[in-house]
């Protein structure tokens, strides 16, 4: 019997475009990175996902539709 790995689907999400913007927040520290959007109007941050390595980013990226994420650090 062979068992086929299914390819996870990831849910479609949207986002305010208008008043948020999506960012990588990096620490200078030790490289931890969370991806979210930042309030273009209040400048808040929320805090969407905890990114360890580039398919985490991808994923995040595929979530919102997103072609690229500006780094904040």
């Amino acid at each position: 019997m062979i068992f086929q790995k299914k390819k996870q689907e990831i849910q479609k999400l949207e986002y305010d475009s208008t008043n948020q913007k999506p960012i990588l927040k990096c620490s200078i520290c030790n490289g931890e990175q969370v991806a979210g959007f930042k309030d273009n109007r209040t400048g808040k941050f929320h805090e969407v996902m905890f990114v360890r390595n580039e398919k985490d980013l991808q994923t995040f990226k595929e979530m919102y539709g997103l072609k690229d994420v500006a780094k904040e650090f």
